[in-house]
């Protein structure tokens, strides 16, 4: 099992065609032995420290394997709305990990 989050940093008023996006991508995590675990969208006094620009949303998903993941990536459908992404993420920061 992995595990990937992801910080997520929106463009200037581009949250609906984020939320576009995401309504098209995180169904096709299913496909690929994934489930979306947590998808956090959080204020300003959520933080209780902050050395980098604080998120828009955070997600944590879980795959099986490195390949389920890899697949996700790739895939056909998810790759039709790429568009929408790249008009409205500014930035990412994935990062993976296992469960210890």
């Amino acid at each position: 099992m992995i595990f990937v989050t992801q910080l997520i940093y929106l463009i200037d008023k581009q949250e609906q065609v984020f939320d576009e996006f995401e309504s098209i991508a995180i169904p096709i995590i299913l496909k690929y032995n994934g489930r979306l675990l947590l998808r956090i969208r959080p204020t300003a006094d959520n933080f209780i420290e902050s050395n980098i620009e604080k998120p828009y949303e955070i997600h944590l998903a879980e795959f099986e394997t490195q390949d389920d993941f890899n697949n996700f990536m790739k895939d056909e459908e998810r790759k039709k709305f790429l568009h929408l992404k790249e008009q409205s993420i500014k930035a990412t920061i994935l990062i993976r990990g296992t469960k210890l």
